[in-house]
């Protein structure tokens, strides 16, 4: 009877620290439903009821995601925006040149206008920079930097001239290469800063560039074909 005893007295106490150590698990609700037919076999559905989570980590993390404008976007725009890297940008910086003209969505039309586009925020970035330059109360370094940019952002801009011939000549392999120039003329501009250990007071502008490079290139390498 001893040894019963302290056997029971053991399991009791292991129950009593499970059940104090772990927490109570979530409750979840299952329902089935079953429909019966004369010609088959009894056919059931299963359907499980989560708990709704109450962290909303997960639920805040998508809300921060950037939507893609649908109201009043062409869909033609809208589908080769999609395939962009950056396509929510792809679409804003087409949709000012549209205007109340007549527009078709088609690669080499947007090709053109994301360029257009990219034009003007290149010689935005070149006159801020130039600007940076003249003033007297601007680091040695930090002038040296973006005469380096300076010559970059014209880079870009002459590339995209002749990505313009190239597209009248239907010159897919010359398109492809001009468009994949710009990533290294705007890394340029960038390392220039990196090497350097200072921060480049273009940084956001620059950052506006790569994505417009990325989606040319995107749109140049996968959309055009003549």
């Amino acid at each position: 009877m001893g040894m019963n005893h302290l056997i029971l007295a053991l399991v009791s106490l292991s129950c009593l620290f499970f059940s104090t150590s772990t927490s109570t698990p979530p409750s979840y609700s299952y329902h089935y439903s079953f429909s019966h037919s004369s010609s088959s076999a009894p056919s059931a559905a299963f359907n499980v009821h989560f708990p709704k989570s109450s962290g909303t980590r997960i639920d805040q993390t998508f809300n921060k995601l950037p939507t893609l404008p649908t109201n009043n976007v062409d869909p033609g725009l809208q589908q080769i925006c999609k395939d962009t890297d950056h396509p929510v940008e792809c679409i804003s910086n087409i949709v000012p040149f549209l205007g109340h003209s007549k527009f078709v969505a088609e690669p080499v039309s947007v090709l053109k206008l994301e360029i257009q586009a990219m034009d003007n925020k290149v010689k935005e970035a070149i006159d801020k920079a130039t600007k940076l330059m003249q003033d007297h109360s601007t680091q040695k370094m930090t002038a040296s930097c973006l005469e380096t940019c300076l010559d970059s952002y014209k880079s870009i801009l002459d590339s995209h001239k002749r990505v313009l011939d190239a597209l009248s000549l239907h010159d897919v392999y010359q398109v492809s290469m001009e468009l994949s120039s710009n990533i290294e003329n705007i890394q340029t501009c960038e390392d220039a800063f990196l090497e350097a250990n200072i921060k480049s007071p273009n940084i956001q502008m620059d950052s506006v560039i790569r994505k417009m490079i990325s989606n040319t290139l995107a749109i140049g390498v996968d959309k055009v074909h003549f």
